[in-house]
């Protein structure tokens, strides 16, 4: 598929089918409905949207069963990531309940920590991260990301950003679901949208935190 023209309704009923039989013979006899319906969509969809929001990648279908708790060979959901930085990006993911679109980071070396804590703590940067979280939340993003359940050390239990300082990542999401707009072209503008509106957090990790 050269050209986005929607995300294909049978790509949601594909991952609500797997569900329930994921296993390899399965995953093999409809396997040209993944290639059709899943990849070839997501495909197009991820080269519209790389010119504004940086090289991206379509997450491979299968579990690493080194490090899974069940025995599903099959990721329930297939997701797709867009950045110019690593760890920090844009990321959307389909399954059998429609879309997720969130953007963040997920993943932070102890210097990176380091340098997210400080700007928190820091009064202009610590306020405009406050201010995107809300704005975000306003929008009906859901904030998320592992967090300490107290503050890191050296923080005063009377600082102004405590919720802020106790997350080791940091992510907004939101998820539309199945809306009308999914199995047509315009979808590529309506996650574009989604994606702006994350864009603020991005580049304040990015400014204040980069990996």
């Amino acid at each position: 598929m050269d050209t986005f023209t929607g995300i294909p309704a049978a790509a949601i009923e594909f991952y609500a089918a797997l569900e329930g039989n994921n296993n390899r013979q399965w995953w093999l006899e409809h396997k040209d409905k993944y290639d059709a319906d899943v990849l070839a969509p997501l495909t197009a969809l991820l080269r519209g949207l790389e010119p504004s929001f940086g090289p991206g990648r379509i997450f491979r279908p299968h579990r690493d069963m080194r490090f899974a708790a069940g025995t599903e060979p099959y990721k329930t959901a297939q997701g797709m990531f867009a950045s110019n930085y690593e760890g920090v990006g844009f990321y959307l993911q389909l399954g059998a309940d429609g879309l997720l679109i969130s953007g963040g980071y997920r993943s932070a070396s102890p210097a990176q920590l380091s340098r997210y804590r400080a700007a928190v703590d820091a009064s202009a940067s610590g306020r405009a991260l406050t201010a995107i979280i809300e704005g975000l939340a306003e929008s009906g993003f859901a904030i998320a990301g592992q967090t300490l359940k107290t503050l890191p050390r050296g923080f005063p239990t009377e600082h102004p950003r405590p919720g802020l300082l106790r997350h080791k990542t940091l992510s907004a999401a939101i998820a539309p679901g199945r809306p009308d707009w999914l199995n047509t072209a315009a979808a590529q503008a309506h996650i574009a949208g989604h994606w702006e509106q994350l864009r603020p957090l991005i580049d304040w990790v990015v400014r204040y935190a980069a990996p």
